[in-house]
């Protein structure tokens, strides 16, 4: 069964909006996924690791995503 990019998106923004945590593997999900964002105006940090993006929701602000870079090694 193959499931549609925009579909995972799409899902992945209403758990975004119910206030939980959302993770893309894809580069192509998480672009589809900070489009979406960006129309309804949700501010979420993103978080790019070396196995995906996480997408948190944040209650300050509106209408930007911070992107940070994460890094899965640790010293």
């Amino acid at each position: 069964m193959i499931i549609s990019p925009k579909k995972i998106a799409q899902a992945k923004v209403k758990k975004l909006k119910d206030g939980y945590s959302a993770f893309a593997e894809t580069e192509k999900v998480a672009a589809l996924i900070r489009k979406q964002l960006k129309k309804l105006d949700i501010y979420v940090i993103v978080d790019k690791t070396d196995h995906g993006y996480w997408f948190i929701p944040h209650n300050s602000g509106k209408g930007t995503i911070g992107i940070t870079s994460g890094s899965a090694s640790s010293g």
